[in-house]
């Protein structure tokens, strides 16, 4: 009878640790604190009338950004679900000035380094992840 309980015990122990483990990680959450300048917001991206550069922008997004955000962009629990509702409502400026210098407060880093066409590019890209969540 011991024995059964153990058995039993042990089996559902096992069972809620392999649940657990399978659950995909949580996103980290965003920095609500990491705003953009006026100036930034109201900037207009130049590509935003040439979609046919989203596949540009999706490739830079899995070379440059993936590893943390996701290959879907749907965040990690090293980087925030760039789909999510607080990420789609930001401007495009305001988007491409978080890509350009980064928050290292949130271990976003800087990409200030690639031209601004291609950190264009990663905006319409980060759009497309809308219109696919």
């Amino acid at each position: 009878m011991i024995r059964t309980s153990m058995v039993t015990l042990a089996a559902t122990v096992i069972a809620a640790v392999g649940v657990f483990c399978a659950a995909a990680p949580e996103a980290r959450r965003h920095d609500a604190a990491w705003k953009a300048p006026s100036a930034a917001v109201s900037r207009n991206n130049p590509l935003a009338s040439r979609p046919d550069v989203a596949a540009g922008g999706r490739k830079l997004f899995l070379q440059r950004c993936g590893a943390c955000h996701g290959g879907d962009g749907r965040g990690s629990d090293r980087a925030p679900d760039l789909s999510a509702t607080d990420v789609q409502t930001q401007s495009d400026g305001a988007l491409f000035w978080k890509i350009s210098g980064g928050n290292t407060r949130a271990g976003m880093p800087a990409f200030s380094f690639l031209p601004e066409p291609q950190r264009w590019q990663l905006v319409i890209w980060l759009r497309e992840l809308r219109r696919t969540s």
